[in-house]
């Protein structure tokens, strides 16, 4: 167990069994693990322990394109930065967004639009009662909920300021047109062998006691979405004095909830970038030879520019992380570099959040192979055009062509 561990397990409790469990009280606790005559703390210290270690182990986990084995989140984890303007750019116009873009000689999408708006991720959690993170795939948005999570497991001595009982769902478990979010939120606590879950929960939501961490509004299968939206944000009105946390892809933006303050995580700077690769490579042997020094030194130099233009984004820098492992440098030529990274989102990427079980009739027959042709043509006649933005209804009629 690691120090970080031993944190939440050891502060968990202590932190949390100030909201008492009032079936205790009644001595209406009968569990085979526990016996009546154990203070009543104690059972509460064990209930909220396991609870912590359940959800380290469920949710404190990273394992991405394959890795051999799965590293411990808090690890490897980079503040998170946001932005809570990003709706203003979005909306401005392609011509005018193609001036400012290419004023800027950057081959990354609004990074210098943005790199003085930011704000660490855990401040606006904070501060936010009702949070709707966006970004786009693979940017760290569900790295960063589970993370909150985290953070408000080990009470004092984590970095989120509210006394609360984290609870995260996954939305592409969505799947049916009846919806019970409460029972899904008993459920996380059944396993865990606390007693009396309908009764409690449901005066925990009455005292606003939980942290709600909804994730992945994007993933839920079209068909079932309104549905879902609709029961989200009825459970939040009915429930507003519990705080909440709702993630979703840039792209699926397709409604406003009531109550909440849209943010957008940001690509990754050069020092979040530093940063990440020194967790990386941490261990005692990657510290004698300076794997994470060597590695960066690598990534600035002039000839790697296309692989550090894939770094700002989490999910490709842990590509070249394990690439890095294996070789001990990254490939020169950008050509198979950005196949390597398109592929790891047309597919990889794609089967680990389950989106293509998600497709609906129209997409039938669409394989990745298709679908990589699909976007060759499309980026090859506006390249031949000199464009760098199209609005959605000239895509749209470009995919229909």
């Amino acid at each position: 167990m690691t120090g970080i561990e031993t944190a939440i397990t050891t502060t968990v409790a202590s932190q949390f069994t100030k909201f008492g469990w009032d079936v205790l009280s009644k001595n209406e606790f009968l569990n085979q693990e526990i016996h009546i005559g154990k203070p009543i703390q104690d059972i509460l210290y064990h209930l909220y322990n396991q609870y912590a270690t359940n959800y380290r182990e469920r949710h404190g986990q990273v394992s991405v394109l394959r890795m051999s084995k799965a590293m411990d989140l808090e690890s490897i984890y980079v503040n998170v930065q946001c932005l809570d303007d990003f709706a203003r750019d979005y909306l401005i116009d392609a011509v005018n967004l193609e001036k400012r873009f290419r004023k800027t000689n950057e081959r990354r999408f609004r990074y210098e639009f943005d790199k003085d708006k930011r704000k660490d991720g855990l401040s606006f959690a904070n501060d936010t009662q009702y949070l709707m993170v966006f970004g786009g795939p693979g940017i760290g948005k569900s790295t960063f909920l589970r993370k909150v999570g985290l953070e408000a497991l080990k009470g004092n001595r984590g970095n989120y300021r509210h006394q609360l009982i984290p609870v995260f769902l996954e939305l592409k478990k969505f799947k049916e047109s009846e919806i019970n979010i409460q029972a899904l939120i008993e459920k996380e606590f059944e396993i865990c062998g606390f007693p009396d879950v309908q009764k409690n929960i449901d005066k925990k939501l009455k005292k606003g006691e939980l942290l709600i961490l909804f994730d992945g509004l994007d993933e839920v299968p079209d068909a079932n979405r309104d549905n879902v939206i609709d029961k989200i944000q009825d459970f939040v009105d009915q429930h507003k004095q519990n705080r909440f946390i709702l993630s979703c892809r840039t792209a699926a933006r397709t409604t406003t909830f009531r109550r909440f303050t849209d943010i957008e995580v940001a690509e990754f700077d050069d020092e979040q970038i530093q940063t990440f690769i020194e967790h990386w490579f941490s261990s005692e042997v990657d510290q004698e030879a300076e794997i994470a020094k060597n590695c960066w030194e690598l990534l600035t130099q002039s000839e790697y520019q296309s692989a550090k233009n894939l770094a700002h984004t989490p999910l490709l820098l842990t590509f070249l992380c394990l690439t890095y492992r294996r070789t001990l440098s990254f490939p020169t030529n950008r050509s198979s570099l950005y196949e390597r990274a398109l592929r790891i989102f047309l597919e990889e990427w794609s089967a680990e959040k389950q989106l293509t079980s998600h497709r609906n009739l129209v997409y039938e027959g669409l394989n990745i192979d298709l679908e990589e042709g699909l976007l060759a043509e499309i980026a090859y006649s506006n390249f031949v055009e000199d464009r760098l933005f199209l609005e959605k209804r000239e895509l749209v009629k470009q995919i229909k062509t």
